[in-house]
């Protein structure tokens, strides 16, 4: 995990190639002392490391983010007040490189949908 404690793993399963994990921010984690102070706000690119280690540990390797495509940031998460999300993660492997499709949400809001490109280091 590049950032500690920044969130933990409740559940992760796959099925047909699908990854869907459940985890839980920690508010009290230092990132969300400097973004912001007194309202908190999960850093974009904190959510796609999130996304990024997720994949090497389904896959059982090390990623380096080659590409992002159709960043889609849909909604704020607040740690503070939703701290629990799901993230489905569609895989499209290749030998040279690994597609994922990826939805960040929590309750019935859709957070974050991006197209991320990796290659195996």
């Amino acid at each position: 995990m590049l950032i500690a404690d920044l969130y933990k793993i409740n559940e992760n399963s796959v099925r047909d190639g699908i990854q869907t994990t459940t985890i839980t921010l920690n508010p009290e984690n230092d990132i969300f002392k400097g973004h912001f102070p007194g309202n908190p706000i999960t850093p974009g690119v904190c959510t796609l490391q999130i996304i990024k280690e997720l994949t090497e540990n389904r896959l059982n390797c090390s990623l380096f983010m080659k590409k992002t495509s159709n960043v889609k940031f849909m909604a704020v998460i607040n740690p503070e007040k939703t701290p629990h999300l799901v993230i489905v993660n569609d895989f499209k492997d290749s030998e040279e490189e690994i597609k994922v499709k990826s939805i960040v949400r929590y309750d019935d809001t859709i957070a974050l949908k991006v197209v991320l490109t990796f290659v195996k280091l």
